[in-house]
């Protein structure tokens, strides 16, 4: 009867957390994107319910004020006349975020796409439900800061996101979790000058 080899230090452990870490990874992209969602609907709802558009109250003046509008362009009121493009763009970043869910593997990226996502289908929601008609509505905007646009949760969701993966971006760290440096050497045959 022989012993079985006992492993050593360089014997190769099979990776039998991948399954639990890629839940693991998805619970915090949908978690993201579901609180982002609902704590932008549920902050719409009470506006629309508490204040009539239009009404500005201070909150921390000078600094921040409930500004309650109805936005039917994009930041800054951008493309007012084309509101439909902008449910189709939102739409179509919705389903991208989720095609790219099956490359996840880093937790810094799942927090940056549930951010995108909850936020993108706040606006979205807006888009397709609300005044005047059906994808043609108008989003509720009602966060006023001085000398900056007025703007929502689900928008304070978006570019938080956007920072986030350029950050990412930066420290070249990939959708998958890899991280990929530049070579940043002379071009070969070139020695230092």
């Amino acid at each position: 009867m022989t012993d079985a080899p006992t492993p050593d230090a360089t014997t190769p452990v099979p990776v039998a957390h991948a399954k639990p870490r890629r839940a693991l990874l998805l619970s915090i992209f949908a978690g993201l994107a579901v609180f982002a969602y609902v704590f932008d609907q549920l902050t719409k709802l009470w506006v629309t319910t508490t204040m009539v558009e239009g009404e500005r109250i201070p909150v921390l003046p000078p600094l921040l004020h409930w500004y309650y509008i109805r936005n039917s362009g994009a930041a800054f009121s951008i493309g007012e006349n084309v509101t439909w493009v902008f449910t189709i763009v939102m739409a179509a970043v919705s389903v991208a975020i989720l095609l790219q869910l099956r490359k996840l593997g880093s937790a810094w990226w799942a927090l940056a796409l549930g951010l995108l996502l909850g936020g993108a289908l706040g606006n979205l929601t807006d888009r397709l439900f609300r005044e005047p008609s059906f994808a043609m509505g108008h989003v509720v905007d009602f966060i006023q800061l001085p000398n900056f646009a007025i703007f929502n949760i689900a928008d304070s969701a978006v570019v938080s996101s956007v920072v986030i993966i350029c950050l990412l971006t930066l420290r070249g760290i990939s959708l998958d979790g890899s991280h990929h440096q530049k070579d940043l050497a002379a071009p070969k045959g070139q020695g230092p000058a």
